[in-house]
């Protein structure tokens, strides 16, 4: 299979089981417009583009001294977490709506980037499906792996594109109350996802 076609499917595949990413950005693309959510995807996508580039290129050094650091990584995410649940549940719809007219793309991105970069796991799911599927075999060139990392962004872009234009299509219909709920939901889940991250620790 073509490096990039190969970078395709694993970039999907990885992106699509939805989590606190997910949560966050179907969230975003209700309340503040399908671009915000859409770039908090593309943080997501960078995140595991960086990864697959980790995979591709076999470094094993960089890998290993992240799952290291698995404790403090997931100390940090789990609270960021926590923090980001919070914020989310207190936020209320007329705040998004004035927060549309200047919505920090950029801040979107940087969130998720940070947050999937947090998750050293990420890098040993690319180095498993490397190895053990065999994604990413032919990559035996630098333009194999970097077609192979493109593919990787370039799927899991297409997920955050879909799942931001729907999540869009469907908050267009939901009034305040029901944005309300959403807002509450979704902190929850959030919340959720952090708790669990941190309560990881506590059974190490």
């Amino acid at each position: 299979m073509n490096p990039f076609v190969q970078g395709l499917v694993l970039g999907f595949s990885i992106a699509v089981p939805v989590g606190p990413i997910g949560v966050l950005c179907i969230r975003r693309s209700v309340a503040e417009g399908a671009l915000v959510g859409f770039c908090c995807g593309l943080g997501a996508a960078t995140a595991d583009a960086i990864y697959g580039a980790i995979g591709a290129a076999g470094l094993t050094a960089v890998s290993d001294a992240l799952v290291r650091q698995e404790f403090w990584l997931r100390l940090l995410g789990g609270a960021f977490l926590v923090y980001l649940g919070l914020t989310t549940w207190r936020s209320r719809p007329a705040d998004q709506a004035a927060e549309n007219k200047a919505a920090s793309l950029t801040g979107a991105f940087g969130t998720t980037l940070l947050l999937t970069l947090s998750n050293p796991l990420t890098i040993v799911s690319f180095i498993g499906l490397f190895t053990g599927v065999g994604f990413g075999a032919g990559a035996t060139t630098w333009t194999a792996a970097t077609a192979l990392v493109a593919g990787v962004f370039a799927g899991s872009a297409a997920w955050w594109l879909v799942l931001s234009t729907g999540s869009r299509r469907l908050g267009a219909r939901l009034g305040p109350v029901q944005l309300q709920w959403l807002n509450r939901f979704a902190g929850l889940v959030i919340c959720g996802f952090g708790f669990w991250n941190l309560s990881k620790l506590a059974f190490r």
